[in-house]
């Protein structure tokens, strides 16, 4: 049996969403000391929907792959639909993650959750 889905070598080895939204709306990023990844998520919001949304991670091919299908199932997404995606959502769609690979998905859900938390601190209007 393969350790990764196909779903995770793909999103792996050709991400969706990669690069830098340099007026973004909301920026979040987390880190795991223990293995050393790092994710950042941009998001450009109009109207409460994520028009658009950037990752840069530099981790494990877990890592990489839960940052570009978090990006994919909130883009275009209204903010409180972002807002309730969950960790087990993102390893779904990849069709399942290694067990000790969870934290990676973990922590698309945190950095897209600090995202909108920045974006809310700079448009308190918008909550």
């Amino acid at each position: 049996m393969a350790l990764y889905s196909e779903k995770v070598m793909d999103h792996f080895r050709n991400p969706r969403n990669v690069g830098v939204i340099e007026d973004a709306d909301g920026v979040g990023e987390v880190g795991n000391e223990k293995c050393g990844d790092i994710m950042k998520i941009y998001l450009k919001i109009e109207g409460g929907i994520i028009e658009d949304v950037k990752f840069e991670t530099f981790g494990c091919a877990s890592a990489v792959a839960s940052s570009s299908m978090a990006t994919e199932l909130i883009k275009g997404k209204p903010v409180a639909e972002a807002l309730e995606l969950t960790n087990k959502a993102v390893a779904e769609a990849l069709d399942g993650l290694p067990a000790y690979k969870m934290h990676c998905s973990v922590l698309a859900e945190e950095a897209i959750k600090n995202a909108l938390e920045d974006y809310y601190k700079k448009h308190p209007e918008a909550k």
